[in-house]
């Protein structure tokens, strides 16, 4: 990891995100992310608390662009293509995409998630509940009138199931692989447009 062009704080922050992404949240000390970062366990204490809090921080300097950028996104398809279920759910699903084309760690912070899917961390859990639930309930309320006949435990269920889906696919290690000549871009596009048109059909099926 470089780190001259970064300050302590973003140091600790790429250090802590890559050691979460190859060892997990409980396997990971902070000597392990004082050491990576070069920095001092005062400099964690300082600008972090506890390892928890560490650990919501890496999620938040990442989440918190993705919440904004899903959240503008919705409002434009509200707007331009209202009573329209794919605008809405390509809000959701190509912000967090994009994550993975990001250069300066968004592959390993795609790993940290599948972490916290895997990892029962009920403090972590609650953290994202708390900052993050929000954008979930707004499209829901978004995504309610394109699927009337839904109860609302049944939209979360199927909200629940993309998100899954749309981890899976940021991973990237499913069955489809990158095609050769084809770009990151194209590729994430296209897995974009599949993943949309599946979970649009799965939302407009009739409920059980």
């Amino acid at each position: 990891m470089e780190n001259k062009h970064f300050s302590t704080k973003d140091r600790i922050l790429h250090a802590a995100e890559d050691l979460f992404a190859q060892q997990g949240f409980a396997a990971t000390s902070l000597r392990q992310v004082t050491s990576l970062a070069d920095v001092n366990i005062a400099a964690v204490n300082y600008h972090f608390g506890s390892k928890d809090n560490l650990i919501n921080e890496v999620f938040r300097r990442r989440m918190d662009v993705m919440s904004q950028q899903r959240m503008t996104a919705l409002r434009k398809a509200t707007e331009h293509a209202p009573g329209q279920l794919e605008p809405i759910l390509a809000a959701f699903v190509e912000p967090a995409l994009a994550i993975s084309q990001d250069r300066s760690g968004g592959t390993a912070f795609i790993r940290v998630i599948a972490r916290a899917y895997a990892e029962s961390n009920e403090g972590l859990r609650k953290f994202l509940s708390d900052q993050y639930g929000y954008v979930l309930r707004e499209f829901a309320k978004a995504i309610t009138p394109c699927v009337p006949t839904l109860s609302k435990e049944e939209l979360y269920w199927r909200l629940d199931f993309l998100a899954g889906a749309l981890t899976y696919a940021m991973a990237d290690f499913g069955l489809i692989k990158r095609p050769s000549g084809t770009t990151e871009a194209v590729h994430r596009q296209r897995a974009a447009k599949a993943l949309i048109q599946f979970a649009a059909a799965g939302f407009q099926a009739d409920a059980a």
